[in-house]
């Protein structure tokens, strides 16, 4: 059995306490195939929080993300993303994600979650890496994490225009997180 006090050392400077997401300095991204190629995306209306406890497999995440701020780069695209084609923002204004456990996963981490999309809850793991805990010049304190997940958005119900590949159902979510100490 792993101590805990190890895999508090796996994570530079590692600390506990209550994080709250640095928008300034973070980005959650996404990627699905369409016809002979991928579209690339982002979101900017998020919030997130982690929690860290003494023992990192204590620690939890909460976010959600306003899906009125899917952006393409391509004003068209974006409204036809937003419509009750796909996410019907008018119905399903946010996605929810709450963690269920950490665990080790190889050389890094993975976040055992419930994701809300589209008024269907699914179990959607993360894959994460934490880059470190540091001291900024002013004395607050800063953490970052990378993290992954691939989402079927057929398991939320969203999956028109699969019909011969016109756009893929396997979404390719990234997120660049710096979080700030606030507790």
């Amino acid at each position: 059995m792993t101590n805990t006090h190890d895999l508090a050392g796996t994570v530079p400077d590692f600390r506990a306490g209550i994080w709250e997401v640095d928008l300034a300095h973070s980005e959650i991204t996404f990627s699905i195939r369409q016809l002979l190629g991928n579209v690339h995306g982002r979101v900017t209306g998020f919030d997130l929080t982690i929690t860290t406890g003494d023992d990192p497999l204590a620690s939890s995440v909460r976010a959600t993300v306003e899906l009125a701020s899917v952006s393409t780069g391509n004003r068209r695209r974006d409204t036809h993303i937003r419509s009750a084609t796909f996410l019907d923002v008018a119905n399903h204004p946010r996605v929810t994600y709450h963690s269920t456990g950490i665990r080790r996963a190889g050389d890094g981490w993975a976040i055992d979650g419930e994701l809300t999309l589209h008024g269907v809850t699914r179990a959607v793991p993360l894959t994460v890496a934490a880059a470190g805990f540091a001291a900024d010049p002013e004395g607050g304190r800063h953490a970052s994490f990378s993290a992954s997940a691939l989402v079927d958005r057929s398991d939320f119900g969203i999956d028109r225009w699969t019909r011969g590949g016109i756009v893929g159902t396997k979404v390719a979510i990234n997120l660049e997180i710096r979080a700030v100490l606030v507790a």
